[in-house]
């Protein structure tokens, strides 16, 4: 199995539903809201509620549950040092002794709150994979860039952000998808990616990432030239073939959220 399909991080799963007929700013503002309520909340409860809500937006969206968790894989390793170090060092309510280990005391309230940071991280990842999978890169780049319009007028470039930001979004699965056949050619070559200590595995990646690099400011200076050579001059003039419009069901989206984040903060 390839690292394209094992992290569909940017990814876009087209499909007939009413999440993917959503108006793009729609889901973004709604994912932001959701971003910042997981931020504010404090219980467990709070996570599990946002979690089935995602759940329940993916199989309404059509796309399988398990291709929509498999980014969550590339923050096993974050969420594992986030844990231990709220395990050991946690500063607030300690609760009872666990084990020790040397200097460092494992206590109960580091465990839980180990354990509440790593889902929250956990639904942080699902929830952006949900805006990914549901929106195109063409639309998720209009979105952001009628929600950043307005601040224009304080000199932010809103078209420019807005195309880096879903350009680097697309490129992520491209990359994947050139990391995994320039490591099945150096397998092909004789070279060894899973065996030795760490400091023999950092070395034996080297030979990827510099050709990985290399063909990515390839990539990167095609485009630029392909985009000159269709006239794009950035967003001043430019018009679109399916102008954004709010409909009733955006609408009834942006207050569900807007009462879902309000209920959530009953838990801080």
């Amino acid at each position: 199995m390839d690292l394209a399909s094992r992290f569909p991080v940017g990814q876009y799963v087209p499909r007939d539903s009413a999440i993917h007929a959503l108006d793009p700013r729609t889901k973004i503002l709604v994912t932001t809201a959701l971003i910042v309520g997981l931020f504010l909340v404090r219980s467990f409860e709070a996570l599990g509620a946002v979690g089935a809500a995602l759940l329940l937006v993916v199989v309404w969206a059509k796309v399988p549950v398990w291709f929509s968790l498999r980014p969550i894989r590339s923050v096993l390793p974050l969420l594992l040092i986030s844990m231990i170090i709220n395990l050991f060092f946690h500063g607030g309510d300690a609760g009872r002794e666990l084990f020790r280990v040397g200097p460092l005391i494992a206590t109960t309230g580091g465990l839980r709150m180990g354990a509440f940071i790593g889902a929250r991280l956990v639904l942080l990842v699902f929830a952006t994979t949900v805006l990914t999978l549901t929106t195109s890169p063409v639309a998720l780049t209009d979105g952001l860039e009628r929600l950043l319009t307005p601040f224009s007028r304080l000199g932010m470039p809103a078209h420019e952000l807005a195309m880096m930001m879903t350009i680097a979004l697309r490129f992520i699965p491209t990359l994947l998808e050139e990391t995994d056949k320039i490591m099945k050619a150096q397998l092909a070559r004789g070279a060894q990616f899973d065996q030795g200590g760490l400091a023999t595995r950092v070395r034996a990646f080297i030979p990827v990432l510099v050709p990985l690099m290399v063909s990515a400011f390839r990539r990167s200076e095609e485009l630029a030239l392909a985009m000159e050579a269709r006239g794009y001059r950035g967003g001043a003039g430019r018009t679109r073939m399916t102008p954004l419009r709010w409909r009733s069901a955006d609408v009834a989206a942006l207050a569900l959220a807007a009462f879902s984040v309000a209920a959530l903060l009953r838990y801080r």
